[in-house]
């Protein structure tokens, strides 16, 4: 089943109308964004603009029942977290709808995922229940021409004969890891790949010393004997994605957008070269909530592009790309 969410956002003025209108419905529909809409003193109709857009707090996952209506979800995915920290739970209405989102995602950036070889390399995430990455892999792999498509546990030794095979052959791959298990991967074999994407979609997960990414993506070209690093930004909470192709400048599909606000002021928004904390719009997202305020830090570079430069002092360590710079 197809949506009706338009994934083809043609220009400012297109993005800016259709958020307005999946305001109104959240403003209508979603009871946790409308009780905190009512305790910011927020009337529909003085909205008028996309900074107008009061953004959820995305701790909300994790206390509240985010939810645009009354419905049963398909599946609910879960945040990442140490023993005792409280997940995030996002109900998903419609599976297809996240299928959907971060299939044409993908294809924007990289080109129809049928094309590559897809190689997982998620240990911390495949070790636990309810992982939106997993399910959004899971997919690629399925959706792959290549047999030789799957998910890598410890089993480094077969991943880097298996990799060294298929980059010879001329085959497009996609080897997706957390960052930690790159970085083992890359003490253990050192690759010259002609054919490969490598994406890092983590922190260290406890497992490694926190690095800056550049260090980080720097030890991974080398050991990995290519140009750049590329990356995934997404989150438990969102059904959408920004990638980097490399130097860590992230650029969102066309049904996404990054605010940076103020971090003082929550509804003052900051030019380019400026930190402050991230704000979400993901148009996908209309069955919990497109209007996310993230613990995350990050700067514009141009119209385009962002940078993500670390998380707020006291909030939780979470995946997802969250390196500390």
């Amino acid at each position: 089943m197809k949506s009706n969410i338009s994934f083809t956002i043609n220009s400012e003025k297109e993005f800016e109308k259709t958020a307005l209108q999946l305001f109104e419905k959240q403003f209508e529909k979603n009871s946790v964004y409308r009780e905190f809409c009512d305790h910011l003193n927020i009337k529909s109709q003085e909205v008028k603009s996309l900074k107008d857009i009061p953004f959820l707090p995305i701790q909300f996952f994790k206390t509240h029942d985010v939810k645009t209506g009354e419905f049963t979800p398909d599946i609910t995915f879960l945040s990442s977290g140490t023993t005792g920290q409280i997940q995030s739970q996002h109900k998903v209405k419609n599976l297809s709808l996240y299928e959907e989102s971060f299939t044409k995602t993908f294809n924007h950036f990289y080109g129809n995922i049928e094309d590559y070889v897809v190689l997982g390399l998620l240990p911390s995430y495949l070790e636990r229940e309810g992982s939106s990455l997993i399910y959004m892999v899971n997919d690629f792999i399925k959706k792959s021409k290549y047999n030789e498509s799957g998910f890598y546990l410890n089993e480094l030794e077969q991943l880097s004969q298996t990799l060294i095979n298929l980059d010879k052959s001329g085959k497009k791959i996609l080897l997706i890891g957390v960052s930690f298990a790159l970085l083992d991967l890359v003490e253990k074999k050192s690759f010259q790949l002609k054919n490969t994407i490598v994406m890092e979609t983590g922190g260290m997960k406890g497992r490694r010393k926190e690095m800056i990414r550049k260090e980080l993506h720097d030890i991974l070209s080398r050991g990995f004997g290519v140009d750049h690093i590329h990356s995934e930004y997404g989150m438990t909470e969102l059904l959408s994605q920004a990638y980097s192709k490399g130097q860590s400048k992230f650029e969102c599909p066309p049904h996404m957008k990054i605010l940076i606000r103020d971090t003082e002021d929550p509804f003052h928004y900051l030019d380019k070269g400026k930190t402050g904390g991230i704000n979400v719009i993901d148009l996908a997202n209309i069955d919990s909530c497109p209007f996310i305020a993230t613990q995350d830090l990050g700067k514009k570079i141009n119209s385009k592009e962002f940078e993500i430069l670390g998380r707020f002092d006291q909030s939780d360590i979470r995946g997802c790309n969250l390196l500390v710079l």
